[in-house]
């Protein structure tokens, strides 16, 4: 089976080096390179190297060396269609049949080059003649020098409706291919002459990465519909894969370790007239999955820019989202968001090139963008509004499909959502995160109340006994903390030494959701709570078999729903309000029914099932 060399090149770039070779070795970016233990011989010290820009791997110490498919062929034992047909289908790629059809149109695309390139020229003469003034007025009227002009071939398409058509005829292109290259348009009537697809616009070329030109964008002089004109999707061009301006930014980028990716045309153009020569830009829609994977095998975090006025905060918290099932351990997205109303020409113009750089260093992290995104700002004060706070952080890290990424991100926003509910705290104990972090034993114990069954247990004694049950609940049996997060979160405890070891066990779990039980005790143990899990787990509930570590689901899951609803209700009652102002341990004399029905329930759920 033969490939035609365009099939193999748009592989190589699909693929990705590195990712291929990064399933056998751990490699270790350096610059332009990656190294690691060869996978050929044995070694200890690296001596294999991958140079994803040129797109082959060396050995130092065998000699091996090759391209992505000789890499794939040598390590898995396939022929090189094997190895091709393997790659294509990772790639999603579908391999072109070899046929004399095929032939055929692999040879016309290659003539379509011919075809841009002339179209270029015919569009670059056209911006110097005299019916070119306003496009080059407007160029230099954007700060565009004469340089910068012919470095991004830039052009004109006069406003008539042949003119590009009949200057390619003449030099011997048909209209055929014309058509094929997404110059001319062919209308459904067969019976109309077809006529120039851009007419009367500024012309920007679209480059692949061997610096041809594949396809063009057209911006309008003056008032019109569309302002931006894009060539459509030929076999040279598909929008999705391709990032304007990347053949002249990936060598700046690699050099200096960051891409920086802004909206459009003309704002790649003056960024790099202003030295910032790492700009690219997708073709007038939002990033793609091909988009991004091709600035990671560039740099690692690339820098998204967006206007600063809340169009672009809502594109730059698009983008974030959009971002998610991509991202992987070792790459992220970093935004910059320019000041309002500015965009890179006119901040450089008015800052220099120094407040641009200021921008991009101030860049944010993708998961600033989201908690700013669902914060606004401001962080919600009651225990209600920061469940549902905490919900919808959880359901934007749970999109990141690689769970070391995953997890990282759960516990930056558990650690900022619950640190900032610490730090609204009473007294001398605020803004502390723990127990052993504020020196602080409580003065009250965590086991139940003493005394036999005769005790009257008022609403707050009763609080806090379910309070205890559910704690003691999550800690033997953490394989329910998904569950039940969204309620023990929902809850505020009314002591305070109850509430931070709450807030604690729900830190623990969300950082380390594959924890057993002695697990837990033990981390919250180091954590400086290992005085509170003694007080909890005193004779009441430490003998309890319904709650102990071994009891069985159907046992304890029953428990957990009784005292949720017991919290419930005993949450609106009067005296357990005034028992949170004063802090105190009354006993109230109303309602005597409803306290014993409550007292029974838990003497039921707890003394009554001990071994």
């Amino acid at each position: 089976m033969s490939f035609s060399d365009q099939f193999l090149e748009d592989l190589r770039g699909r693929a990705g080096l590195a990712d291929v070779v990064g399933r056998r070795v751990k490699p270790t970016r350096k610059g332009r390179e990656h190294s690691g233990l060869c996978p050929f011989h044995k070694e200890k010290t690296p001596s294999f190297t991958v140079n994803e820009e040129k797109g082959f791997y060396h050995c130092f110490g065998c000699g091996e060396h090759g391209s992505v498919f000789d890499f794939v062929m040598q390590t898995e034992g396939l022929t090189f269609p094997e190895a091709v047909e393997k790659l294509a289908g990772e790639a999603g790629m579908e391999i072109p049949q070899d046929s004399p059809e095929e032939r055929e149109r692999q040879q016309q695309r290659q003539t379509l080059y011919d075809v841009t390139e002339a179209a270029a020229r015919f569009f670059q003469n056209q911006l110097h003649s005299p019916g070119g003034r306003q496009a080059l007025d407007y160029l230099k009227g954007r700060g565009f020098t004469d340089d910068t002009i012919q470095r991004f071939q830039l052009g004109f398409a006069p406003d008539g409706r042949n003119m590009m058509k009949e200057s390619l005829t003449s030099a011997g292109i048909d209209e055929g291919r014309m058509i094929a290259a997404g110059l001319i348009i062919q209308p459904d009537d067969a019976s109309r002459d077809s006529y120039d697809r851009f007419r009367g616009r500024v012309m920007f070329p679209i480059t692949d990465t061997r610096g041809r030109v594949i396809a063009f964008g057209g911006r309008i002089l003056g008032e019109g519909e569309p302002k931006y004109l894009n060539s459509p999707e030929t076999s040279l061009f598909h929008k999705g894969r391709v990032l304007y301006g990347q053949q002249m930014a990936s060598g700046a980028a690699r050099k200096s370790g960051t891409i920086i990716v802004t909206e459009g045309y003309t704002d790649v153009i003056a960024l790099h007239q202003a030295g910032f020569e790492n700009a690219v830009a997708p073709l007038g829609t939002a990033l793609t999955e091909d988009q991004i994977k091709i600035l990671w095998k560039i740099v690692p975090e690339p820098v998204l820019c967006f206007d600063g006025d809340a169009a672009g905060q809502k594109a730059a918290a698009r983008a974030a989202v959009r971002a998610l099932p991509l991202l992987v351990s070792g790459y992220g997205l970093r935004f910059a968001l320019l000041p309002d109303g500015e965009d890179p020409d006119s901040l450089i113009r008015t800052g220099g090139a120094e407040a641009m750089q200021a921008v991009v260093r101030d860049a944010m992290a993708l998961s600033e963008v989201l908690w700013r995104m669902e914060t606004g700002g401001r962080l919600p004060k009651t225990p209600e509004h920061r469940a549902a706070l905490q919900k919808r952080l959880k359901e934007h890290a749970l999109q990141i499909t690689d769970s070391t990424l995953r997890s990282h991100f759960l516990s930056q926003f558990n650690d900022r959502l619950w640190a900032d509910a610490k730090g609204r705290g009473q007294g001398k104990f605020a803004g502390k995160s723990s127990a052993r972090d504020s020196g602080w034993a409580p003065s009250k114990p965590l086991s139940a109340p003493s005394g036999g069954g005769s005790t009257r247990v008022g609403p707050p004694d009763a609080l806090r006994l379910a309070q205890q049950v559910l704690l003691a609940i999550i800690i033997n049996h953490p394989e329910i903390f998904d569950r039940v997060e969204e309620t023990l979160g929902h809850f505020s405890f009314t002591e305070g030494p109850l509430d931070q070891l709450r807030q604690e066990l729900i830190s623990v779990l969300l950082k380390n959701p594959d924890l057993d039980s002695k697990g837990v005790k033990e981390m919250l143990a180091q954590r400086g709570f290992a005085g509170h899990l003694d007080g909890l787990f005193r004779a009441l509930i430490r003998s309890n078999r319904v709650i102990r570590a071994d009891a069985p689901a159907e046992k304890y899951l029953p428990l957990w729903d009784e005292n949720v609803a017991l919290l419930k209700s005993l949450g609106t009652a009067p005296e357990v309000e005034k028992f949170r102002r004063t802090g105190g341990n009354i006993i109230s004399e109303e309602n005597e029914e409803d306290w014993q029905r409550q007292r029974a329930l838990l003497e039921e759920a707890l003394p009554g099932h001990r071994d």
